[in-house]
């Protein structure tokens, strides 16, 4: 892979862009825009070449790793860093599935950035905290930690019995969206049915 010289970075928080900003200056690779969701990057990705893009996991619109699914499918061949606030293992793993070069918690040190951009200037990917343990059960207090704040609202509402429409009414977003939150907090939860939910929920005293 040629040097990397252009990054774009897409996230929601003005201190964090700027803390990615600082690392990837020191490196002398230039940051050509930034962007705070992920429906306006990904509309802009389509017009603007960038050598890296850096984008957090949670975004206003397209979240991000539905921007790195999104970018892969139309052909972006530049390297592709997911950022998380948590040290979250399955979005760690969902977006080594869905083409990320590098997964990376903003809990650790952000200059793992550079580890992640030298990784793929060779050819490899950058997933420490997947591969640290892959094979360790989360605990239902690790799963609980991985929601976002949408999904919890969205599981409170299932819990107390709305169905998509209503959750979509309380919460001012679509159907389609809700959809996909319950799709996405169930997966992480390891809850196949509502049953199974209530049940989870009973377990650790949600309900």
């Amino acid at each position: 892979m040629s040097k990397l010289r252009t990054a774009i970075i897409v996230d929601d928080h003005p201190l964090a862009r700027l803390a990615i900003r600082g690392v990837l200056e020191k490196q002398r690779i230039t940051v050509i825009n930034e962007y705070e969701d992920g429906t306006t990057a990904l509309e802009a990705l389509t017009k603007t070449a960038a050598d890296i893009v850096v984008v957090d996991v949670e975004l206003p619109g397209v979240n991000g790793v539905e921007l790195v699914e999104k970018l892969r499918a139309r052909q972006f061949t530049g390297v592709l860093i997911v950022v998380s606030a948590k040290n979250d293992r399955y979005y760690s793993k969902r977006c080594a599935q869905v083409g990320a070069n590098a997964f990376i918690s903003k809990k650790q040190d952000m200059e793992n950035i550079l580890a992640a951009i030298n990784a793929a200037q060779n050819g490899y990917s950058y997933f420490p905290f997947f591969l640290e343990a892959p094979s360790v059960a989360l605990t239902d207090a690790q799963r609980l930690e991985s929601l976002s704040a949408q999904e919890m609202k969205v599981m409170g509402y299932m819990l107390n019995g709305l169905d998509n429409s209503q959750i979509g009414d309380a919460m001012h977003i679509s159907s389609k969206t809700v959809s996909t939150y319950k799709t996405r907090l169930m997966e992480k939860l390891g809850c196949k049915s509502l049953i199974e939910l209530l049940s989870f929920a009973h377990q650790n005293k949600l309900t």
